[in-house]
């Protein structure tokens, strides 16, 4: 049996802005046993007429001592996203438990290519796994491609820029739903065989895919990437919000 997981306190350290609606927390957890790409904490805030609510959020980067990083959607009318995004504030404390997952993880050593397909704040624990490839420099190409309403909706944007720009073993594609940048090569969309087909790799080199966003955009992918001949066993995936 594993160890129990217990409720730690963490402490706010940095605060990131990545879109009008989403931020990157930075939170300071003494003894924090450390995590993998991929997987996720809850997180529990306490009212002072002793009300609790929590929620599941992924880990944004690799393990780094006692710190972890969460980027964090507001959720118009949530119990929690809002509180985190407009009031949490500089060593003010929340409870965190984790880490959480051991099937939607990357490992270091692995030399597979990897598929990586984000929607939305999906794209939160497969950056996580682009930056823990860079921090190890692991060599297995990566390909992500990530599905998002508008330019304005895309996390981090300038470090995904730069680091196309940097690793020739990192290729990013985007597929816009609502709103394409001026001159964009294609109309918004919904992603599709193509997309996948063309972004993706192809089944023979038995790439890792990982999909996380929306259960409907979730299992559409996987169904897409069962389709194009990846074993279901090879397709990994992550979802959030209603099931139906």
């Amino acid at each position: 049996m594993g160890v129990p997981l217990t409720w730690r306190v963490a402490r706010l350290r940095e605060r990131r802005v990545e879109t009008p609606t989403a931020q990157t927390l930075v939170l300071s957890v003494p003894g924090w046993p450390g995590h993998l790409p991929g997987q996720h904490v809850d997180v529990r805030l306490t009212a002072a007429d002793g009300y609790r609510a929590a929620r599941s959020y992924s880990l944004a980067a690799p393990a780094d001592d006692d710190r972890i990083a969460l980027t964090v959607q507001r959720v118009p009318g949530g119990e929690v996203s809002p509180y985190l995004t407009d009031v949490y504030a500089e060593g003010d404390p929340v409870e965190v438990r984790g880490p959480v997952g051991g099937w939607f993880v990357w490992r270091t050593d692995s030399t597979a290519p990897v598929l990586l397909v984000a929607g939305g704040s999906g794209v939160v624990p497969l950056a996580a796994m682009v930056r823990a490839r860079r921090d190890a420099g692991n060599r297995a190409p990566f390909r992500l491609i990530y599905s998002v309403r508008t330019p304005a909706d895309v996390f981090y944007a300038d470090e995904l820029r730069r680091r196309i720009r940097d690793d020739r073993g990192l290729d990013v594609t985007y597929v816009y739903t609502r709103q394409a940048p001026d001159g964009w090569r294609d109309e918004p969309h919904r992603i599709g065989p193509a997309d996948v087909h063309r972004h993706g790799w192809p089944p023979e080199l038995e790439p890792l895919c990982y999909v996380c966003g929306p259960t409907g955009f979730v299992e559409t992918v996987a169904d897409l990437l069962v389709d194009l001949g990846h074993p279901a066993r090879r397709v990994r995936t992550e979802r959030f919000g209603p099931t139906g």
